[in-house]
């Protein structure tokens, strides 16, 4: 095991080289300029976030469909990862896993938009879309969306589901000392009632729990910002220096080279916030929209929340809370997480044991749909459900199993994934250009109606083709 536990080590150390972070940011500042800086537009973003539309195609709302994508993106990365980003990188992490947020919003957008762009309609009157629809459809790389599926399905089982499943297990053993066998019985129960229900069903958890789950860990941060006051501002000082000079951090962090406050920085924001991973727009295809731009907007604030607010929070509340309790140790993210809400009276363990378990369960439902959805491309439906009964299982193994390197697999599958959802990214920016000029740029062109190809019966069409050509052999 420790000799398989270098070598994932190793590869995700590679994988995460300078090569795919300059691809990453590079993407982020690429679209942000061309795009014209999307991100000014946020409180326009929001604002659609809770409108109503009439007369539009899709399986789910624009509100079911972010809160099912920041379900999936508000998770152990934002509490445990950037914990673990501070104990690996130094206080600077903080801050290239912010600037991450702030330029990933482009990237989200333009993630959102694709994907309505590019979305087909079942037989059954199902919206399908994401990166492998817009690498097939849009550039015609068929061989590259296989690719892409493949990723987000393992990616599923890591990033989606053991790595949650451990992270809470192992909290709720430390501080309520419940056993692990016990917390995986009874989240992988919960797990496999709501994925029964389909889109519909993890959509509606989802958009219960998010406002919850998102105000509870709120009100916790606020109150420990509240007992650090005297420390919040040496705390941003002490992220910003140590961002570009990890060495004036000081002798208590660990932190090191610039290449490595970087590197997690990033790796953990795109954790957290997974712009340009490709995984939430398979959910922002599923809205109801009017065009393929308003659901870009609403999707763009999910990175807002999940890493300019939420991240940036945490990693306030963990670098002042180490700032003003020198004999907190930042060995590792649970350590640091629990020692800063621990000192919360009372309370504090019960506030991050309840967030870490809404938190993670509610990841597990988002990334549930994302790898089924990617078997369904693979394979049709008849493998969902095999993957629904190995995803359930997995939720079981990954609480009571130690998972040393299930972290380093899961930035490896995060940056697999990446790599062919960026490409499509690039090349496919002049549709970019082109809807955002038709529906952003102009007045009133947010609600204009889009006269897509949504009509058009993907599944029904092939089926077709099939027919078609066996017509002409015989």
């Amino acid at each position: 095991m420790e000799a398989i536990e270098s070598i994932i080590s190793d590869v995700s150390a590679l994988l995460w080289g300078w090569p795919l972070i300059l691809l990453l940011v590079g993407t982020h500042i690429f679209l942000t300029i061309r795009l014209q800086f999307p991100q000014r537009h946020i409180f326009k973003a929001i604002r659609l976030t809770f409108s109503k539309e009439r007369g539009t195609s899709g399986d789910v709302s624009a509100f079911s469909a972010l809160a099912t994508a920041l379900a999936a993106t508000i998770g152990t990365g934002n509490l445990v990862g950037v914990g673990t980003a501070i104990a690996l990188g130094g206080p600077g992490a903080v801050f290239w896993c912010w600037i991450t947020g702030v330029l990933g919003m482009a990237t989200k957008y333009s993630e959102g938009l694709l994907a309505v762009k590019f979305r087909v309609k079942t037989s059954n009157g199902e919206m399908l879309g994401g990166p492998m629809y817009a690498l097939e459809r849009g550039l015609g790389q068929k061989w590259l969306a296989v690719l892409f599926c493949l990723f987000t399905a393992l990616a599923s089982f890591g990033i989606g589901n053991m790595v949650q499943a451990n992270s809470v297990a192992n909290l709720l053993e430390t501080d309520l000392n419940i056993d692990t066998t016990y917390t995986g019985i009874v989240i992988a129960l919960l797990v496999g009632l709501v994925m029964l229900g389909g889109v519909k069903s993890i959509s509606k958890v989802c958009g219960l729990l998010v406002p919850f789950m998102a105000a509870f860990y709120i009100l916790g941060c606020i109150y420990i910002l509240c007992c650090n006051h005297g420390h919040i501002l040496t705390a941003i000082s002490t992220i910003v220096r140590s961002a570009f000079d990890p060495q004036s951090a000081g002798a208590g962090f660990i932190g090191g080279t610039i290449i490595n406050t970087i590197r997690y920085g990033v790796a953990r924001g795109l954790f957290s916030n997974e712009s340009g991973m490709g995984s939430a727009p398979i959910i922002a295809a599923a809205a109801k929209t009017k065009n393929p731009v308003r659901q870009a907007l609403v999707s763009m604030t999910g990175t807002f929340w999940d890493t300019v607010i939420i991240c940036a929070m945490t990693g306030i509340v963990l670098v002042s809370s180490l700032d003003a309790h020198p004999e907190m140790q930042c060995e590792g993210g649970v350590s640091m997480m629990h020692a800063a809400f621990g000192t919360i009276p009372v309370v504090g363990p019960i506030v991050l044991a309840v967030g870490l378990f809404t938190f993670a369960f509610s990841t597990i439902l988002g990334w549930s749909y994302y790898g089924e959805k990617a078997i369904e491309y693979l394979g049709g439906k008849k493998f969902t459900i095999v993957y629904r009964l190995l995803f359930v299982v997995a939720t079981f193994f990954g609480s009571i199993f130690a998972l040393n390197a299930v972290w380093d697999f899961a930035d490896i599958m995060n940056g697999l994934m990446t790599i062919p959802n960026l490409i499509s990214l690039i090349l496919l920016s002049g549709i970019l250009v082109k809807e955002t000029r038709k529906y952003l740029w102009k007045p009133d062109g947010l609600n204009m109606s889009h006269n897509s190809e949504l009509d058009i019966n993907l599944l029904a069409r092939e089926k077709h083709l099939k027919k078609s050509k066996k017509r002409r052999k015989a």
